[in-house]
């Protein structure tokens, strides 16, 4: 679902109980949609409360399998979008499986107690990670353990000053925003949290440092200059990559990772979207040769089934052993563990990080022709399946990059593609890690017909 603003959904008629809608989701909703899943559909705007990006929803979902999802009209959309959470996909047997051994044997496990799952758990990502990141705490969802990182800061540096980067997103709680950099989630709430400092990302489109088309790295010692003048910063954090496919060049996070030594400040890296072999490699961060004090994982990590994050530290700062810094009542949730045990198995077993670099390839080649056709595409950004195109107006006359975004995202969901627009004017593509490779083609053969439907063939 694009990235719409809370203006664009207006309130539910009175006495149909239809949505008053604008533009492309007005004529999706009439050209689209069936009378059963309007009225569901009303249904679900009377009693959720309304929320953009949200409610009121686009469609109702009835299946979801491997890389796609089924509404309730017996569409099938490709999901290249999934939240994040697919890396295994959807259902995977393996997880489910396990996921039902866990439910019978251990639905729950209440706190002051602990489960041989959650124990497995915390020791195969300890395994995995890379550096002397050897303590683990679980939460319920990612903001939740953003929140836990930056408490374990606080306490291991005695500090509470945060620098954090314009236009990141680390979750939608109060803390979580008020480091965040989006001003959609910002804006009109009221105080947010104090010593939240922003800088600006390393992103060349809108660089105030006026650094061209590659990144000269001056957002990097502009961290450092922060760190110097504030004094008190306990933590830098920020998203090893964007999920709007912002990829810093690999001295990015080494020189903020030296800084933040000289000035006594931890480094939190969010991983929450793209760690777990989406970027090809298993945590981001391993390809900038970084280790960060503090690792937050979540979204793929509950297989595509559970919510669940996790945060995980360096040895010497399990410094919070007398306060409760993750006090959550699912913290080591069994069946939730298991599904996360499980879907590292299939990323392991399966070959998925390389199956994520073979298949990201395989994309990029569509992009750049897809590029040469259509001027509009400025950048192509990428990590293996995690995948952007960054549209720009191509011309005086032409149609404004957001407008063609979003027309391009209906036009691709009424052939059966379903991807997110980001920022606006960003097509963000992120599909199953176990996505087989004509169902890739399928995918991208759609995008190039919903570039046609939007733009004319070329």
């Amino acid at each position: 679902m694009s990235e719409f603003s809370e203006q664009e959904w207006a309130e539910e008629r009175q006495g149909e109980g239809d949505l008053n809608l604008s533009g492309e989701r007005a004529r999706w909703y009439k050209e689209t949609l069936d009378t059963d899943t309007r009225a569901l559909l009303a249904e679900d705007a009377k009693y959720f409360l309304h929320q953009s990006l949200s409610t009121p929803c686009l469609a109702v979902l009835s299946r979801a399998q491997g890389a796609y999802f089924e509404d309730t009209q017996g569409r099938r959309y490709l999901d290249f979008h999934g939240n994040n959470v697919h890396q295994v996909g959807f259902g995977h047997p393996h997880v489910i499986a396990t996921i039902e051994k866990a439910l019978r044997e251990l639905p729950f496990c209440t706190r002051r107690y602990t489960n041989a799952w959650a124990i497995r758990l915390a020791r195969k990502l300890t395994e995995l990670a890379p550096g002397d990141l050897t303590r683990v705490l679980f939460a319920p969802g990612g903001a939740e353990a953003i929140s836990m990182a930056l408490q374990l800061a606080r306490l291991a540096t005695g500090r509470f000053k945060t620098i954090s980067l314009w236009d990141s997103f680390h979750g939608a709680t109060l803390d979580a925003i008020s480091i965040g950099g989006e001003s959609f989630f910002r804006r009109g709430i009221g105080p947010l949290l104090p010593g939240t400092e922003h800088v600006p990302p390393p992103d060349p489109i809108g660089c105030p440092f006026r650094c061209g088309e590659r990144c000269n790295l001056a957002c990097a010692d502009y961290v450092e200059y922060v760190l110097g003048k504030e004094g008190d910063v306990s933590a830098v954090i920020g998203e090893s990559v964007r999920s709007t496919g912002i990829i810093p060049p690999t001295e990015y996070w080494q020189r903020i990772r030296a800084a933040c030594d000289r000035h006594g400040a931890l480094l939190i890296l969010d991983e929450i979207p793209n760690g777990l072999g989406r970027a090809g490699s298993m945590f981001s961060c391993e390809q900038f040769g970084v280790v960060p004090d503090i690792l937050v994982l979540g979204k793929g990590l509950g297989g595509g089934v559970f919510p669940l994050a996790a945060v995980l530290a360096r040895e010497k700062w399990n410094v919070a052993g007398q306060k409760a810094i993750g006090h959550f009542t699912h913290e080591k949730n069994p069946v939730a563990c298991a599904a996360s045990l499980a879907a590292i198995e299939v990323i392991e077993e399966e070959g998925l990080i390389e199956r994520a670099k073979r298949l990201g390839a395989i994309a990029h080649e569509h992009f750049r022709s897809l590029q040469i056709r259509y001027p509009i595409i400025r950048e192509i950004r990428q990590m293996g399946l995690l995948m952007a195109l960054v549209l720009v107006q191509s011309g005086p006359a032409a149609r404004s990059a957001a407008e063609a975004a979003e027309e391009i995202m209906y036009a691709a969901l009424r052939r059966g593609l379903n991807f997110k627009v980001s920022m606006g004017n960003i097509l963000v593509l992120t599909p199953p890690l176990t996505i087989q490779e004509s169902e890739l083609e399928e995918a991208l053969e759609i995008l190039t017909s919903a570039f046609g439907d939007v733009l004319g063939a070329r």
